[in-house]
């Protein structure tokens, strides 16, 4: 492992090993310092710079928030300045996503009522970006991208429906609630704490726009986990039965999200490309090629 300098206090640190888990492009690493201290530290471009500062300072407002999460504690540029670095809190406990199947399923639904409160508290927090042309920018971007999708090499079969389904229903993005968003909320980002809590981890996509927005990866990741966690986080944000509005537009999320993260796995190479493929499958299913907007595991 590379030498890493130029971040205060790091001379104390007594143990730091590379983090391989996860799709993001920072490097990662599990540090010790004196005294039990255990720390996440997050290596980025120095062109990254202004981008990074500002999700620091996202986190930071965040952190104000009375939940079990990963904390920012320092910021800066390290390694005679190629690096921009993020120091945060290591969040003691397992990955949710192991830990889940070993408990009942009331208790993984619990769970997934907790998760929701503690991303509710963070849609929560006043947004104070200006956020004016985003339905407009939106809806731009998604209609690119499932073109992108439409003109790659791995169609699946069956997308014509979902296709169509996007398109017909871009407009349901016009004049929503718009929010702080964790950015990547989903049970391979959450921890199972020894409190029997949920802490949250991994803040790297934050960003601002439909609190709905922040739901379609539960169809991905969190449905493909546990039903019951999946359930769960849906009742625990709305506090019983969503608004039929939520649920259109999630399918439209889904929808789009299921196509085009085929593409986004591209670089990744072919396990992940199928992977994308088989979870756009499961949707297909799911919402019977979207000709619904409520998922059969729902009902």
């Amino acid at each position: 492992m590379d030498a890493i300098t130029g971040i205060p206090n790091s001379e104390a640190w007594t143990r730091i090993e590379p983090v391989l888990k996860g799709w993001s492009s920072d490097k990662k690493y599990y540090v010790e310092a004196g005294e039990g201290q255990k720390l996440l530290l997050r290596l980025s471009s120095r062109e990254a710079f202004e981008r990074k500062q500002a999700e620091y300072e996202l986190i930071e407002r965040v952190n104000q928030l009375d939940f079990p999460m990963s904390r920012v504690i320092d910021f800066g540029v390290c390694n005679d300045g190629q690096n921009t670095y993020m120091l945060l809190t290591w969040v003691e406990g397992h990955p949710l996503e192991e830990r889940i199947l070993l408990l009942s399923e009331a208790e993984q639904y619990q769970l997934g009522v907790q998760s929701a409160k503690a991303q509710k508290k963070i849609h929560s927090i006043p947004n104070l970006n200006n956020l004016s042309n985003w339905e407009a920018n939106m809806q731009a971007k998604i209609l690119a991208r499932v073109k992108n999708y439409e003109n790659g090499p791995y169609r699946v079969e069956g997308d014509e429906t979902a296709l169509t389904f996007i398109r017909g229903n871009i407009g349901l993005l016009s004049n929503v609630e718009k929010v702080y968003q964790h950015g990547d909320f989903h049970i391979g980002n959450l921890i199972y704490t020894p409190q029997d809590q949920i802490g949250v981890i991994d803040f790297n996509r934050c960003d601002s726009g439909d609190y709905v927005e922040e739901f379609y990866k539960l169809q991905a990741f969190d449905r493909e986990r546990s039903i019951p966690f999946a359930r769960g986080r849906i009742h625990g944000y709305f506090e019983g039965e969503p608004p039929k509005e939520f649920w259109a537009r999630m399918a439209l999320y889904v929808a789009y999200s299921s196509l085009f993260s085929i593409v986004w796995a591209i670089p990744y190479g072919a396990v992940d490309i199928e992977g994308m493929r088989e979870r756009c499958k499961v949707a297909l299913a799911d919402y019977d090629g979207f000709k619904r907007v409520i998922p059969d595991w729902y009902v």
